[in-house]
């Protein structure tokens, strides 16, 4: 059962949203990235994104990296402005050798917006990270 498994604490990877003005129209895009600042690569990284309120719920998306380089980032998906009233959930799982990892990142409903981001090196770009 998954409360017998034992669990290493998650260092080195997060989650960030990042916004980017679009060059034709000068909105916002925002989108969702896998960050990995460990010295090791990561393997079979699974991340399942889902987001929720009382009242509201969106479909569950499940992304799979078979290899993450060391200091490296994946975009994972595109994330619509429509969802920052929502809690955003993105549930992380990998190997580090033989040792699996897993936590959980939650944006609260309205943590993203304007005044919270700022220029994250590792997607050279401006965003919210998580780690």
């Amino acid at each position: 059962m998954r409360k017998d498994i034992k669990f290493p604490k998650v260092e080195g990877v997060s989650i960030a949203i990042s916004r980017e003005p679009n060059q034709t129209t000068g909105d916002y895009e925002y989108g969702v990235f896998v960050i990995n600042e460990n010295e090791v690569a990561l393997e079979n990284v699974i991340v399942n994104s889902s987001g929720y309120s009382e009242h509201k719920k969106t479909s569950t998306l499940r992304h799979y990296i078979e290899h993450m380089e060391a200091h490296s980032a994946v975009k994972l998906e595109a994330i619509l402005p429509e969802l920052f009233e929502l809690v955003n959930q993105f549930w992380v799982s990998y190997y580090i050798g033989r040792k699996v990892y897993d936590k959980k990142f939650l944006f609260m409903p309205e943590s993203i917006r304007d005044d919270n981001f700022s220029y994250i090196k590792a997607i050279e770009r401006e965003g919210i990270l998580h780690a």
